[in-house]
Parts: C-alpha cells; sequence; structure tokens
C-alpha cells in the first residue's frame, strides 16, 4: 500500500465521522449539537440511526483502524510509534466500529438506569477511547519530534493531544453540564484533525 493510497484511506474515514455527525445532528427534531452527545443520534430508536452506523460510523472506523495500521510504516518504525499508531487504531478506529454495533439507549441513557448491554458495552468503549487516544496523540508527537524530522506534524500531535486531553477532563468533569455535546464534538474534531494531519504527512513522505 504506497502513501497516496494510506493518504485516501486516512481522509475517507475522517469524512464519513464528519458526515455522519452532520447528518445525524440535521436527521432528528429538536436535537442540539451543544448540549447532546453524538451517540444520541444514533442511538437504538432513532429512525435513522441504523443508516448513520451501517453507512457511516462503522464504515469511518474500519476506514481509520486501517489507516493508523498501515500508516506507521511510513515513518522510522518504533516501539513507542507502534504502540502509538496501532492504540489509536484500536481505541479509535475499532472502538467507532464497536460503539456503532452497539448503539447506546434512547437518549443514552444518561441517568445509567437500567442500561441495556448494549448500553454498557457503548459506555465502556467510550470511556477507553477518551482515556488513551489523547496520551497516544502526545506520545506519537513526542517519539516523532525526538527523530527531529523537518515536518510540523510531531508540534501539531503535541498540541492537538493536549487539547484533547483538556477537554476530555473537562467533560468528565462536568458530564451534567448542558455544553456537553459542545466538548464531546470539540474532542472528536480533535481526534479527527490528528487524522487528517497525519495522512498528509504521510502523503508528503518521499
Amino acid at each position: 500500500m504506497n502513501n497516496k493510497l494510506t493518504f485516501l484511506i486516512g481522509i475517507v474515514g475522517a469524512s464519513l465521522f464528519i458526515i455522519s455527525s452532520i447528518l445525524g445532528g440535521l436527521l432528528i427534531d429538536n436535537y442540539s449539537i451543544i448540549s447532546q452527545y453524538i451517540s444520541e443520534s444514533y442511538a437504538i430508536d432513532t429512525e435513522y440511526g441504523m443508516v448513520l452506523r451501517t453507512f457511516g460510523y462503522i464504515p469511518s472506523g474500519i476506514f481509520i483502524a486501517v489507516f493508523c495500521f498501515t500508516g506507521v510504516r511510513f515513518f522510522t518504525p518504533t516501539k513507542l510509534l507502534n504502540i502509538g499508531f496501532y492504540g489509536i487504531g484500536l481505541f479509535y478506529g475499532l472502538a467507532t466500529v464497536v460503539v456503532g454495533m452497539f448503539p447506546c439507549d434512547s437518549g443514552c441513557n444518561k441517568d445509567f438506569i437500567d442500561p441495556s448491554t448494549s448500553q454498557l458495552i457503548h459506555n465502556f468503549m467510550g470511556l477507553l477511547t477518551y482515556l488513551f487516544v489523547p496520551v497516544l496523540i502526545i506520545l506519537i508527537g513526542l517519539e516523532l519530534k525526538k527523530m527531529q524530522k523537518n515536518t510540523v506534524f510531531p508540534l501539531q500531535s503535541i498540541v492537538l493531544g493536549v487539547i484533547s486531553f483538556l477537554f476530555v477532563s473537562v467533560l468528565f468533569l462536568n458530564s451534567n453540564s448542558k455544553y456537553i455535546g459542545l466538548y464531546q464534538r470539540i474532542i472528536e474534531l480533535v481526534f479527527i484533525l490528528w487524522v487528517v494531519f497525519c495522512a498528509i504527512a504521510i502523503k508528503n513522505e518521499k
């Protein structure tokens, strides 16, 4: 797989996620992107939830996972880089597939009253994503910076990783806030930006 194809896989994965997030918000009456989780737009009882999961989030996760698993070889492979890229492929790419296969209950059951098995799996995978991905992005940035490569991607990774870590902390500490939808979207946007910047870096690799 050459660098241009890997670039396209990353961009397709990122684009599918963005498009699904936008459509999910538009297809539901009175849905608020500020106060409602992304998952609420494709919850088990939403009219277009199955379509969004099947043609949006699940393939997006597959593309992102493949991108991460193959993209690392375009840099100088080290143990820490492998951990970073494979970790993001697992905890962001494949985790997106899992939360798509196991949607949350109606309204994402914020009070966690008698949650279904699907809700439990959904929440657990989301927790792993937000705990690990920011750290892994920072790890990749620091490792690439040590190699002193003439690229802005290491700095982009460090900055995006720190931003995502800060907003994950805000989200966890303010889980009842009326701005949880906004916090989550900022986190997801940062993750997607990292995929895009990484894809561009791979495309520019000689």
